[in-house]
């Protein structure tokens, strides 16, 4: 990323102190939560991440410019009592961060990354942590329409769109290498990427995987993630015996990405799809559900299809296996779709104008 570092404060003004807040250790958030850190702290802004310990070791965000406390309790309101600005990332730290700043006049913003609640209690219990978030918050910031759509629904006072950007990950191995040490030299080979829970749609994709079965070779589906979801999805493999490999978390999913023929992205519901961004900036042909901030993401660079269909998710793949020509347009387009997203110094710049907003309400 490149970006200019801002001009010292001017004599007597003390620099923007802003505490970021990450309530787990998601990819998406993690990795724009560093981007944004890295953007923040060269133009003079003093950052702090509160986050889970391990998210530290790899994401660095001290490398970033960056304080890090762990996300505890009491780290995170002494770390807010400090604050000029409180930014939380998802649901869960948007809790905690409201807790936090209780009775302080310091903003809270909140990048929403969550999508309609399920059903039964636990849907009732995201509901009402939503509506609380929300109210809390001064501003809410979403990844997508349909996430700012959401936000209002559940009270928010001002919401706004605001693409949630990433770096590109970096291709160093080979492909052809990549290849075969998964054992798909002279097989189709196919990803998926993201933490294993059941909104991701991983029941639905090895439904998928079954009908794959039939065809000649054989893809291969490997899956990049971990999760919950793991003892399960690893019965139905071997019980069914499913041409698919998980291969847990992995730091090199933009290389995985870069040796795959197809990109699958099955789920419930995304709001910008870090899988979806990766592999339309790598040209790597994409499959993904119509679901969320997906279609305003990839427009006509990637096939869609609808939620939750088993059938058309795998027509969908064979159908593109079989047609290098339809792969090699997707190809071409997907860099292209990709050039018109906002960078990350435009994330960082808006988020610096909501700050100054922000601060310039609370001056006398």
């Amino acid at each position: 990323m490149s970006s200019t570092p801002a001009p010292p404060p001017a004599f007597g003004r003390t620099p923007l102190r802003t505490v970021q807040v990450l309530g787990g250790g998601s990819a998406g958030s993690c990795a724009h939560v560093r981007s944004l850190a890295t953007g923040l702290a060269a133009r003079g802004v003093r950052v702090t991440v509160c986050a889970p310990a391990e998210t530290e070791g790899e994401y660095d965000f001290t490398g970033a410019g960056a304080r890090f406390e762990p996300a505890a309790v009491s780290a995170l309101r002494v770390a807010c009592a400090g604050a000029d600005i409180v930014h939380a990332h998802g649901l869960h730290a948007g809790m905690r961060a409201a807790l936090a700043v209780r009775g302080q006049r310091v903003p809270l913003v909140v990048t929403w990354h969550s999508g309609p609640a399920g059903e039964g209690p636990l849907g009732q219990l995201t509901r009402l942590l939503e509506r609380r978030v929300a109210r809390a918050a001064a501003v809410v910031l979403g990844a997508s329409s349909a996430q700012v759509d959401h936000a209002r629904r559940r009270g928010a006072r001002d919401a706004r769109l605001a693409a949630v950007s990433v770096p590109a990950g970096a291709v160093r191995a080979d492909p052809g290498k990549v290849r075969a040490e998964l054992g798909a030299v002279e097989r189709p080979l196919l990803i998926a990427v993201g933490s294993l829970v059941p909104h991701r749609g991983y029941q639905l994709l090895l439904d998928a995987a079954r009908a794959w079965r039939a065809l000649d070779p054989v893809p291969l589906l490997v899956i990049a993630g971990e999760g919950p979801q793991r003892a399960a999805l690893a019965r139905r493999i071997e019980t069914e015996a499913l041409p698919v490999r998980l291969l847990g978390r992995r730091p090199d999913v933009a290389e995985l990405l870069a040796a795959a023929d197809v990109a699958v992205l099955p789920s419930d519901w995304e709001g910008r799809s870090l899988l979806a961004q990766e592999a339309l900036r790598l040209g790597v042909p994409l499959v993904a559900t119509s679901v969320g901030g997906v279609p305003e993401l990839v427009g006509d660079a990637a096939v869609l299809v609808p939620r939750g269909d088993a059938a058309a998710l795998s027509a969908a793949v064979a159908s593109l296996l079989d047609d290098p020509g339809r792969r090699g347009v997707l190809s071409v387009a997907g860099p292209r779709q990709a050039a018109t997203w906002p960078t990350e110094d435009d994330t960082v710049a808006q988020v610096l104008a909501v700050y100054d907003e922000l601060m310039d309400r609370r001056r006398p």
